[in-house]
């Protein structure tokens, strides 16, 4: 079965054909990275304007690579959520009308749930049950993942998320946007442990995540040292960055100590930091646990992950699935 997924929860539009819910045959994103730089992140009215342009053109592409024509689509999937709801309207009224008339099935996915399966997009894909790290610009959160279709959140953040915390921190020292790219680049020129910022574990028997105190620790940082702090941006940025991805990595091994799983993903746009993937490779190793991350490119949003889990969405729920009457939600529901 050949699904065409579509994704446009925020800032990228994406399309991509996948076969059976494993074998990518194309996968295409627009980035609108240069549309939002200048504010300093994402404007939504913007974003939902680039995407009524885009989305024809991806779609058409993403056909194209994947060597088919749109009578070759067995079924669409589309995120409906979470995100950002006038981008998600664009992708959902596309995937509706697309679907009705060439009279396939239809399926709307959560986004969130489409990131955790992306590790299943790669050559080797871990057995269940296996516990997730889900960590991007607007969620950090971990998953016991029972099935395909059957997740469970163990935690969340309480305040920003990890790449939302980038961000903020990358506009603090005057980086641009998007800051997790720009923060990692310097953070390679600095030395962790120069200067010092605090870990927030918060329990460090429970899975939730806060990384608010990190982002004030930093612009406290800048205004007690508000002449000579430019000098010092590296060693801040690769403070910062440890002072995350530490409690990340703890808290995903101690999530997969507690519920006795074998198995660990990374996944979301945060998952492409190369960090993170050092700190919890050394942990997995240590604990004794295999560690299962997508490729770069499918750690940011993309339609592939989409289309693969809206593979077995439709296996699992069939014409429930979708509908005319189904309709966006701009945030994720706590399991």
């Amino acid at each position: 079965m050949k699904i065409l997924g579509v994704e446009t929860s925020c800032d990228e539009t994406a399309a991509a054909v996948v076969e059976d819910g494993a074998r990518v045959l194309s996968s295409v994103v627009a980035s609108q990275v240069a549309v939002h730089h200048p504010y300093g992140g994402v404007v939504p009215e913007l974003a939902s304007r680039k995407h009524i342009e885009a989305i024809v053109p991806v779609v058409t592409e993403a056909l194209e690579e994947a060597g088919i024509t749109a009578s070759g689509v067995d079924a669409v999937a589309v995120t409906r959520g979470p995100g950002l709801v006038g981008a998600l309207l664009v992708g959902l009224g596309f995937a509706k009308a697309f679907a009705y008339g060439r009279a396939v099935p239809w399926v709307g996915v959560d986004h969130l749930e489409a990131h955790i399966y992306s590790v299943f997009l790669a050559r080797e894909a871990p057995d269940f049950p296996y516990v997730a790290l889900l960590a991007s610009g607007g969620h950090t959160s971990i998953y016991h993942v029972k099935s395909h279709c059957e997740m469970t959140c163990l935690g969340h953040t309480r305040d920003d998320a990890a790449g939302e915390a980038f961000d903020k921190v990358a506009k603090m020292l005057g980086l641009g946007y998007p800051g997790g790219s720009v923060i990692a680049e310097r953070a390679a020129q600095g030395t962790p442990g120069k200067i010092h910022f605090p870990r927030a574990y918060m329990d460090k028997s429970a899975f939730d995540f806060s990384f608010s105190g990190i982002k004030t620790a930093v612009n406290r940082f800048i205004q007690k040292h508000p002449e000579d702090f430019q000098q010092l941006i590296p060693d801040i940025a690769a403070e910062f960055q440890d002072a995350v991805t530490e409690v990340m990595a703890y808290k995903l091994i101690r999530a997969a100590e507690t519920t006795g799983c074998r198995n660990i993903g990374v996944v979301g746009g945060v998952a492409a930091n190369r960090r993170l993937r050092e700190r919890v490779f050394e942990a997995a190793a240590q604990a004794d646990r295999r560690l299962y991350v997508p490729a770069i490119e499918l750690c940011g949003d993309n339609a592939a992950m989409i289309a693969g889990y809206g593979y077995h969405v439709l296996k699992s729920q069939g014409q429930a699935a979708g509908g005319l009457a189904m309709d966006v939600y701009s945030r994720a529901a706590r399991r």
